[in-house]
């Protein structure tokens, strides 16, 4: 029978700090390790370590009177590392378990600089999350199975809009923007995922669909302004991480090979962090507009994999997200990105030993601020080197 490469050792780890899914989206969200055969208990645990190196540098183009053109953003972007676990065991001939945790949203931007003498410099976005999903899947008959469970959320962030793009820097007494800061506190909430799957196991053939549920937190948050008691005050946001759909689907080609490929969907409009003093109407001191306002997007990937004999496999993938424009925030910018990946796992006993490294072409984007329509800076020509493994013990 082929062996089923889902994952096959390269980890899903994406960029921060682009404007679209791939800014935040660092795991895609995979419940995978649910269709691992495991050992001769049906069980298998694994760990997965990722890192990205993301370069991210782009060039002020300049306020007039104020800043000249030609600022360099250098490193906007920090790398950053990703710890998941996963265990899945088998509770009956038809029913499976499995507990997944994972870090699947995040952001760590800072631009280099000072507020006094760049359009964004000193302005940050750092956010973090962690996730705990407990999901069944119970097959019908050897084509049929269904899937769904409970996923436990915390998230936290912080954000400091800074430089003239944000009006005068806080000496020139005048309240603006520029200088505004918000902490947006921890909070924990619940959603679910339920999905569906067909496999024909004489192919490898499976085609497997899994909705994620938006997940909706209430955060403490403390703002404060540059000389503007508007924005200065603790309330309450709500901040929603966005709801998507996963498809995945795989099916042998030869009695080694097979193909893959996936679409990712994830509602990204739906995640916005409008703060109650920054987003007032203009008319009472606030800014009338949220801190994060972001499309929708569809994640592609395409991949083969192949085993070379008992122990060898490997397998290499393309993937793409599609830009709406080249309009992007000052906390994310970039839109869209393509790339490529390969990854190798090796096979002894009841372990798995997996490697990959991946690397991501990330779109241009200009940054607008006020008034809409006037470019602020423009980034191009960035990309991430991502490297991940997975230690995999059946039992």
């Amino acid at each position: 029978m082929i062996r089923r490469f889902i994952g096959l050792g390269l980890t899903a780890c994406m960029l921060t700090g682009p404007a679209q899914a791939g800014g935040l989206d660092r795991t895609g969200q995979s419940l995978s390790v649910l269709f691992e055969e495991g050992g001769t208990a049906g069980a298998q645990v694994r760990l997965d370590y990722s890192r990205t190196a993301p370069h991210v540098t782009g060039q002020g183009d300049g306020i007039t009177g104020y800043v000249p053109a030609g600022t360099q953003y250098d490193n906007v972007a920090d790398a950053f590392s990703s710890l998941g676990a996963a265990l899945k065991f088998r509770l009956s001939d038809r029913l499976t378990a499995a507990v997944i945790a994972e870090r699947p949203f995040g952001s760590d931007v800072l631009y280099p600089g000072s507020a006094q003498g760049s359009e964004f410099g000193g302005t940050t976005a750092w956010a973090e999350t962690a996730s705990l999903t407990a999901v069944l899947r119970y097959q019908f008959d050897q084509h049929w199975s269904v899937h769904g469970g409970l996923r436990m959320q915390e998230i936290e962030g912080k954000i400091r809009l800074s430089g003239w793009a944000y009006g005068p820097p806080a000496v020139y007494g005048i309240p603006t923007a520029n200088g505004y800061k918000v902490d947006l506190g921890r909070d924990t909430a619940l959603g679910y995922v339920i999905g569906a799957s067909y496999e024909i196991p004489e192919i490898a053939l499976r085609a497997t669909l899994t909705y994620n549920s938006t997940i909706t937190h209430e955060m403490d948050t403390v703002e404060q302004g540059n000389r503007s008691a508007t924005l200065d005050g603790s309330s309450v946001t709500e901040v929603k991480t966005p709801q998507s759909v996963n498809l995945y689907v795989q099916t042998g080609i030869a009695i080694d090979t097979l193909v893959y490929g996936s679409v990712r969907w994830a509602k990204w409009s739906e995640f916005r962090i409008d703060p109650k003093g920054f987003s007032k109407p203009v008319s009472e001191g606030g800014s009338g507009v949220g801190l994060v306002d972001l499309d929708d997007t569809f994640t592609y990937t395409l991949g083969i994999g192949h085993q070379f004999n008992d122990a060898w496999s490997g397998a290499a993938e393309v993937f793409y997200e599609p830009r709406k424009d080249d309009i992007v925030a000052p906390l994310f910018p970039s839109v869209g990105f393509w790339g490529v990946g390969v990854s190798g796992s090796y096979e002894t006993g009841d372990w798995t030993l997996s490697a990959g490294v991946r690397y991501t072409s990330l779109g241009d984007g200009s940054i607008e601020t006020f008034p809409v329509g006037v470019e602020r800076a423009h980034f191009e020509e960035n990309e991430a080197l991502s490297v991940g493994m997975r230690v995999a013990y059946n039992f």
